[in-house]
């Protein structure tokens, strides 16, 4: 159950994303949908001690969220410097 609450949350913050990058562009907010989830499954697992399949605390899933927005932003920045 907590993979699936990581892969939601992480989803989720990637979706949000795109609003407040102001993104239009549909493959992009799948790009950021995909670092989103990525992100947090990672970070999600470290957090967790590799446990996270039956249970996830709430350390475990707010180190998730802060993964997925870590890799969300760490994706804009390779994005703005690859169109200078």
């Amino acid at each position: 159950m907590g993979l699936i609450i990581l892969i939601v949350v992480g989803a989720v913050l990637g979706w949000l994303a795109t609003f407040i990058l102001k993104i239009e562009d549909g493959r992009e907010i799948m790009a950021n949908i995909a670092v989103g989830s990525l992100g947090s499954l990672l970070v999600g697992l470290i957090a967790s001690n590799g446990t996270f399949f039956s249970s996830l605390s709430a350390t475990a899933l707010l180190w998730a969220t802060l993964g997925a927005a870590g890799g969300i932003g760490i994706l804009y920045f390779v994005r703005q410097r690859a169109y200078q």
